[in-house]
């Protein structure tokens, strides 16, 4: 079985500048990959600067921003490196570039992990977190389902959302629906 960690990854181009981007990295042997589809800046990034911050953060806001044009959001320096992390990282992992496996739709970064920290304690998800997760990789896909799948998603995930969501979990499902209901009208 293949383990996908759901994470926000931070690239830089050549001159520096910042792309942050949810992405679900991939577990292979002693290292992850990062398979980002064509045409991708982070795939543009990775190509420039063989580096990338792979950022653990339980902030729905930046996954569900990163996916409704929110995307700026506070970086800090990490040291020894050309990336930065994400200011609200829980935990990252530093991933140098060591193959890359070309492909005319999602080339495969192979990288190794060079470096780890904490920056803060993981207190717990509710349940309205991982529904915001699970929406925002749905917003991701939208071009690529029915919208009876839609729905049907919709409606299992609002059970959690009633159930548990706090305030920036809400704001966060705000943003996602907003993407749904344009999707729907165009």
């Amino acid at each position: 079985m293949t383990t996908i960690r759901e994470t926000i990854v931070t690239t830089v181009d050549a001159d520096g500048l910042v792309h942050i981007a949810p992405l679900g990295i991939i577990e292979e042997g002693d290292g992850w990959v990062i398979a980002p589809f064509r045409p991708s800046k982070t795939l543009e990034n990775l190509m420039a600067v063989p580096y990338a911050v792979a950022n653990y953060t339980d902030d729905m806001l930046v996954f569900a921003g990163c996916l409704t044009g929110r995307k700026d959001w506070p970086v800090v320096p990490v040291e020894a490196c050309p990336v930065p992390r994400l200011k609200a990282a829980l935990s990252h992992s530093v991933l140098k570039v060591v193959s890359v496996a070309d492909d005319g739709v999602r080339p495969r970064f192979f990288c190794r992990i060079v470096s780890e920290a904490m920056h803060a304690p993981f207190t717990g998800l509710n349940r309205a977190k991982a529904a915001v997760l699970e929406l925002a990789i749905l917003v991701s896909r939208l071009h690529m389902l029915p919208p009876e799948k839609i729905d049907a998603e919709l409606a299992y995930l609002g059970i959690a959302m009633e159930k548990t969501a706090g305030p920036d979990e809400r704001l966060a499902w705000s943003w996602l629906m907003q993407r749904v209901e344009d999707h729907r009208c165009d």
